[in-house]
């Protein structure tokens, strides 16, 4: 696949069949409370109300060429602390594409927010409004007083300046000049691309052309997917319907000055330094004419709702309620000599839940007195509340991932890599409560272990660090899997590009940064083409502490001991079949259990101890004399450790805890999920450990075959060090002295 390589094009696919339909459907981080579509002179409007707080903030739509999930970002957040409006603009998204440009003339946008407020008894509002929305929300202010608090202007359409770019939308809008946007055109490069014809034949390129420039950040693919694919689904004749439709105003300077002359009410314009649509110029000539304050992104492009959402998201609520403030919160009185930690483990999967508590009582040992706070979620909060953990309240507001990775899943498939990129909306939700939990809680550490939202949008946001800071993951580096071809491999790059340069630009965001492992356990790969080896850039970056199994398998004592103690009798053949904490596992589930009988005729005492997990429905899988599904096992490690044989996917924590008690086992690494088929596998390896198996070529009969093969069989894998957890704890400790 060819890829643009301009400037402002570097991540920009040419010609490439990008899904239409996913980025739009992706699990949401928050759902409308209540939603319904209202009739404007005949054309049916969508909209949705989220949260029941006050006051309420109206997000108009943008151009046509997107939809009110250019919003995904923000609502969420907002939504906690006050009540959200968003719509869809005719042309896009649910609501109708009514035929003619009169439709879409900037009045009718007016007037389809002015009925959405009256359809959500919305007696009063604080508008936003981004790029195009500018102009309706003008509109609404000065037409209807009455109805608007406040303007808020996202990289504002308002071509008011003096600049080549002001100037630039003055003479495209006007009525004059518009025959020259009918014609077929000289020249199609540039904003000549702004012309019917190309539009109608090449509509797809002049959306990507156009995404392209509106998303000229740095690392900005997923904003540029996203947008590219809203804009897929309107269609040529609509978008050029909207581009011969009437402004809000007459195209002078004077007249759209005069226009920003009349609003009455407070007024904030926030806008990129480098946006390529609208331009700064235009955005402080409307924060001049308003009597508005401004907000420069340093270096932002036209949409920071999307590529800034924490500062996007920051300046609306300290608008909208000016008592929040965006200062550290104050340090309280340490209360009778005790620290306060925050901890974020991981939610996919139970691994980090096992080792984190592990740390958490080295730490508790080390540091007398340590209050610790869990800011998790399910199924890792049912590991907490067994081992008696406070989880903090607002634990119950997180999104959950766990959830979204089994709706990318189908089969024994995940592609891991994208589906944690189809999440940013979650992660970024779920960093906005992380911010509100450090900003009431004065906490003296906070520890992310594979917290990928704090360490991503603390490095982009380096002043919503309050605490010092330890980082914690068992892997390092994106690695494309080997069908997704140039693209993926320019993804993942550019993903572990933006790493390489967020420890580079701030180191001070990372006080501890901790590998689960050993040097030997990273994989040989570079970052990418023009990137360090990633065993290179991690042993200059981390400390290793060695793996972390979350027990000590000395307290396990004697196996026969401990398979009496489970239930297990001295001439069974246990073999344990366990998927981990999520939902992904239920097609291998199905898969070897499907494998008993034959398995059984092979392995007479044979006894199948199928473990569900938190989110799989035991009652979906067969049972059977020798074979036994259960939900939740907590403590899995010890039944594990007393089995003569397992079956599991290829995550890490369980493969190294049968690695740490010596029992043979069984793994099948899901399709497409980088980190079992490149870093787990490499791992495994290292150690010697496990019997790895391909999914597709596994019948029932040949798992039956290999259960026969290994079960019992004498292992000698290399040592598993048992201090990894101290050590761990020792580099963090050290923060609080």
């Amino acid at each position: 696949m060819a890829t643009a390589t301009g400037p402002e094009g570097l991540y920009a696919p040419t010609g490439a069949a990008e899904p239409t339909g996913a980025a739009a459907e992706q699990t949401r981080a928050a759902y409308p409370d209540r939603e319904g579509f209202v009739e404007v002179d005949g054309v049916r409007v969508f909209y949705e109300v989220y949260g029941t707080g006050a006051p309420t903030i109206l997000f108009c739509p943008t151009w046509t060429l997107v939809h009110s999930r250019i919003w995904k970002m923000q609502i969420a957040y907002l939504a906690r602390h006050f009540r959200v409006v968003v719509f869809d603009p005719r042309g896009n998204g649910k609501s109708d594409r009514p035929l003619g440009a009169e439709a879409y003339a900037e009045t009718e946008f007016a007037k389809d927010a002015l009925a959405v407020l009256d359809a959500t008894e919305t007696e009063k509002a604080f508008v936003v409004g981004l790029s195009r929305g500018a102009q309706r929300a003008l509109l609404l202010a000065t037409e209807h007083p009455d109805r608007v608090s406040g303007l808020i202007f996202v990289g504002p359409f308002f071509p008011a300046s003096r600049s080549a770019g002001g100037l630039r939308w003055r003479v495209m809008s006007h009525p004059r000049l518009r025959v020259f946007f009918l014609r077929h055109p000289l020249i199609t490069k540039g904003w000549a691309k702004f012309n019917a014809h190309y539009i109608r034949r090449n509509y797809r390129e002049f959306v990507e052309w156009f995404v392209d420039r509106a998303t000229g950040e740095p690392h900005s693919t997923k904003a540029y997917e996203d947008a590219v694919s809203w804009g897929l689904e309107t269609d040529p004749e609509t978008l050029i319907f909207t581009l011969l439709a009437e402004a809000a105003a007459p195209t002078s300077r004077e007249a759209q000055l005069a226009l920003a002359g009349r609003v009455r009410c407070p007024a904030l314009v926030i806008c990129g330094t480098k946006d390529k649509i609208t331009g700064i110029a235009d955005a402080r000539a409307l924060a001049e004419a308003t009597g508005g304050s401004m907000l420069e992104l340093d270096g932002g492009d036209h949409l920071p709702e999307g590529r800034r959402p924490f500062a996007v998201n920051v300046a609306i609520r300290e608008f909208v309620d000016p008592t929040f403030g965006r200062g550290p919160a104050e340090r309280r009185p340490i209360r009778n000599g005790h620290r306060r930690a925050l901890y974020v483990s991981s939610p996919i999967g139970l691994g980090h839940a096992r080792r984190d508590v592990a740390i958490a009582r080295e730490l508790r040992e080390l540091v007398p007195g340590l209050e610790v706070d869990w800011l998790a979620q399910d199924p890792v909060t049912r590991v907490l509340e067994q081992e008696g953990e406070r989880i903090h309240p607002a634990s119950a507001h997180l999104a959950n991932e766990s959830q979204h990775l089994e709706s990318e899943s189908a089969g024994h498939d995940l592609h891991a890599f994208q589906a944690i990129r189809r999440m940013d909306e979650i992660l970024t939700a779920n960093f906005m409560i992380f911010d509100d939990v450090v900003r009431e809680g004065s906490y003296d550490l906070c520890i992310g272990d594979e917290a990928w939202e704090l360490d991503y949008h603390l490095h982009e946001n380096p002043g919503a660090k309050r605490a010092p800071f330890a980082w914690l993951t068992d892997f390092v580096g994106w690695l494309p899997m080997p069908d997704g071809g140039e693209r993926e491999a320019m993804l993942t790059s550019d993903y572990n590009a933006e790493m390489v340069e967020h420890v580079a630009e701030h180191p001070e965001i990372r006080d501890r940064s901790i590998f689960v492992g050993s040097p030997g356990d990273i994989v040989a790969d570079r970052l990418g083409p023009d990137l360090p080896a990633i065993r290179d850039w991690t042993e200059g970056n981390f400390d290793f502490c060695g793996y972390i199994t979350g027990f000590d398998h000395a307290e396990l004592g004697d196996r026969e001991r401990l398979r009496a103690e489970l239930g297990y009798s001295p001439e069974e053949r246990v073999c344990v079949v366990t998927v981990g904490g999520s939902g992904v596992g239920g097609s291998l589930l199905r898969r070897v259990t499907a494998s008993f009988d034959a398995a059984k005729r092979l392995v007479p005492k044979l006894r199948m101890i199928v473990v569900a997990g938190p989110r799989i429905d035991p009652a979906s899988l067969p049972s059977a004399d020798g074979l036994e599904v259960h939900a939740y096992v907590h403590d899995l490690y010890r039944h594990l450790a007393a089995s003569d044989l397992a079956i599991i996917q290829g995550g890490l924590t369980t493969s190294m805890e049968l690695t740490a008690a010596g029992r043979p086992f069984l793994y099948f690494p899901l399709r497409h999920h980088f980190e079992q088929n490149f870093h787990v596998a490499h791992r495994l390896d290292r150690y010697g450990a496990g019997r790895r198996m391909d999914f597709d070529r596994s019948t029932p009969d040949a798992i039956a075959n290999a259960i026969a093969e290994e079960i019992g069989r004498e292992v000698d894998y290399a040592p598993v060090e048992t201090d990894g957890a101290r050590k761990a704890a020792e580099r963090i400790a050290e923060l609080m002295n």
